[in-house]
């Protein structure tokens, strides 16, 4: 899984693609697997971390899957344009990535536990790439919203980080930012929340990597399994 390159170019705010004040999607209001909203409201104490691992198809998945999750949903976040559509993401120009919203329950779950799979379920060494998808859409990402959040991603990308340098695997190019610095997140089109549980045969290259990020996780709830990529 590791070492491919690929470095497409990421728009600017003046070349990015305009978009539009008003929403184009119809959001579902109940998550398709959990049975919460998918906006909230959510319970009092409800945490949010955005991540971004390639298509979020499988992505989403992996977290919804997870002890302590209240909801998962799929969309775009980091980029330029507004409102932005499926098919205007997938052209590289709105600089957005497709990216996973994960509302948890921090009395359940920590965000270490959500950052280790997200470090072990993808690639993040590769910019812009994961697999045969290729472009900024694609690229690896966390952003976060809680000091707390902070201090897990620096210190699992840290631990994460030296277990790639001891096989050789190159370094991590996964974007880390703040939530209040990269614009909203944009919920995805209906056909894309939870997509593998309505379409449980189709697309998905997520999966263990074969490496293990192990900081922070002591005195955890284990993770549920992750299904190999097909």
């Amino acid at each position: 899984m590791f070492g491919l390159r690929s470095h497409p170019p990421m728009p600017t705010a003046e070349t990015a693609l305009r978009g539009r004040p008003e929403r184009l999607v119809d959001v579902p209001t109940t998550h398709r697997v959990l049975g919460t909203p998918l906006e909230g409201p959510w319970p009092e104490g409800t945490e949010v971390l955005y991540v971004a691992m390639g298509c979020f198809w499988g992505a989403e998945r992996i977290f919804w899957r997870m002890p302590g999750v209240v909801t998962t949903a799929a969309g775009y976040m980091g980029g330029f344009t507004e409102n932005p559509t499926y098919e205007e993401t997938c052209t590289g120009l709105t600089g957005h990535t497709e990216s996973v919203l994960v509302a948890y329950d921090p009395e359940q779950t920590r965000p270490e536990l959500l950052l280790k799979a997200f470090w072990e379920n993808h690639d993040p060494t590769t910019a812009n790439r994961q697999g045969n998808d290729v472009g900024t859409q694609y690229r690896s990402a966390v952003y976060w919203t809680t000091p707390g959040q902070q201090a897990a991603l620096e210190a699992t990308a840290a631990a994460f980080g030296e277990e790639l340098a001891k096989g050789g695997h190159g370094q991590i190019t996964t974007e880390m930012r703040p939530a209040s610095e990269v614009g909203p997140f944009y919920y995805a089109e209906p056909f894309h929340q939870q997509y593998l549980d309505a379409n449980p045969a189709g697309y998905c290259n997520h999966g263990p990597n074969g490496l293990t990020c192990p900081v922070g996780v002591a005195n955890l709830p284990a993770q549920t399994d992750v299904e190999p990529p097909r």
